[in-house]
């Protein structure tokens, strides 16, 4: 049996030689290299010094030998550490040409990634064991490590224009054939989606509102429409609402049936009717609805992972960002909600998905067309997101709301990092709790 004290991590002397003496004879292949290779990818302490080494150099403009690379290592007293002077010099007797030094490179990698692998499998055994460790933060960093071991494993794609220009012309001819479509998802309104084309992978969406102006109402219009009418997988996180709460907006949307007569349970017999082929619809729906009140940034992002991984999940909706809880209560609230933003934009590019979260406006903004400086509680919300739609109307009386059969609402696009910035019209329609594309606009 295999003495536990005798065990060496997977690495491969020669390989990790073989790539620092091919950039000794070639120093154009350090271009190749960077793109597969960090200093920490190299288990021997010396070849990670000198593989450094050669970067600084790289980086001042200046090529690397023997002889110059020697004295890049005494300048910085990491020479003796680095095998010294013979060697440096045995590197290049370690590799004919530099011809292989990708496939030396990835075998490098790899050995790196394993050991990896396994440093963060003792971590988890550590983590699991020591009472006193959060287990859900546990869970947050492991998830975490072996993400960014995922996404360091990750090389860039360089691609000249015929390996682009084909995929473009047929995107161009689908437009034209279908001028209704869109590059990105749905949002189930005409106008926008001609502004928007849709919502974009990675893209984080804020949509910002007054209280009772209807954030929540056309969220749930667009994630209804996307899940229920295209069939595409969302999440929705309800922070404020519950989830039958949701389901009964939803059903009234549906179905369109008064929102109250529901709650109140004046229904006809036909109506019955309505809402058990509504059901019908919704129940075949892939619409993942979470609810969890003040739910904690690192449980938020474990379960978009999870709706991501199991049920394939293209886009989620949060409802809304102030109420979900920074892990550091100690710090300033505006600095948390930074934290919160920062978040979510990541998490859009990590799961490649958009990311839309409401947002509520400050109270200086009642009465007038809202700006991006009335954004709630921090700046950087504003700073992070690559769409900012605001929803804007005449506040009415009860009275006027209940009568109305759809009242004109402004969906104002006050950022777009990748489009234009306006206005388009939509109707929300109070009875059903919803919002529509204006009849003339379908």
């Amino acid at each position: 049996m295999q003495n536990p004290s005798a065990f060496v991590p997977p690495y491969d002397e020669q390989s990790e030689m073989a790539v620092l003496g091919a950039l000794l004879l070639d120093g154009e292949a350090l271009a190749v290299v960077l793109e597969i290779l960090r200093p920490d990818d190299f288990y021997k302490r010396a070849n990670r010094n000198i593989y450094q080494a050669i970067i600084d150099r790289y980086n001042r403009g200046e090529s690397t030998d023997i002889i110059t690379l020697v004295e890049e290592l005494k300048a910085k007293d990491l020479l003796s550490e680095s095998g010294g002077p013979a060697y440096v010099a045995s590197l290049t007797a370690a590799v004919p040409t530099s011809a292989n030094v990708e496939y030396y490179a990835k075998i490098v990698k790899d050995n790196s990634v394993r050991r990896t692998l396994i440093k963060i499998s003792q971590q988890m055994m550590a983590w699991a064991t020591d009472k006193a460790y959060d287990t859900r933060l546990s869970l947050e960093n492991i998830e975490k490590e072996v993400f960014e071991l995922t996404e360091a494993g990750t090389q860039f794609s360089i691609k000249p224009p015929k390996q682009l220009v084909s995929s473009t012309v047929e995107i161009i001819e689908r437009w034209v054939k279908d001028k209704d479509s869109s590059i990105g998802i749905p949002t189930g309104f005409k106008d926008l989606d001609r502004m928007l084309t849709g919502f974009h992978e990675s893209e984080f969406i804020v949509i910002g509102a007054r209280p009772s102006v209807g954030k929540t109402a056309l969220a749930l219009s667009m994630a209804t429409h996307i899940a229920i009418h295209k069939k595409i997988p969302v999440g929705f996180f309800t922070l404020e609402m519950s989830d039958m709460a949701l389901m009964l907006r939803i059903l009234a949307g549906e179905a369109r049936i008064n929102f109250n007569h529901i709650r109140a349970g004046l229904l006809k017999p036909a109506d019955f009717q309505k809402i058990s082929e509504a059901a019908g619809r919704i129940y075949e729906a892939p619409l993942y609805i979470v609810d969890v009140p003040n739910i904690r940034l690192l449980d938020l992002r474990a379960q978009a992972r999870k709706m991501c991984l199991q049920y394939g999940v293209k886009v989620i909706f949060i409802d809304y960002l102030t109420l979900i809880t920074s892990e550091d209560k100690a710090i300033p609230r505006h600095e948390q909600i930074a934290e919160i933003s920062r978040s979510l934009k990541a998490l859009a590019r990590e799961l490649s998905i958009p990311v839309i979260a409401l947002s509520q406006l400050r109270r200086e903004s009642e009465g007038k067309r809202p700006s991006l400086a009335d954004i709630r509680e921090s700046g950087s919300i504003e700073q992070d997101a690559d769409v900012v739609i605001f929803i804007h109307r005449e506040r009415l009386a009860s009275d006027d709301n209940n009568k109305a059969s759809e009242i004109e609402t402004e969906l104002i696009i006050a950022k777009q990092r990748n489009g234009p910035i306006g206005t388009v019209k939509v109707a929300f329609i109070p009875e059903y709790t919803k919002f529509e594309s204006f009849a003339s606009d379908v």
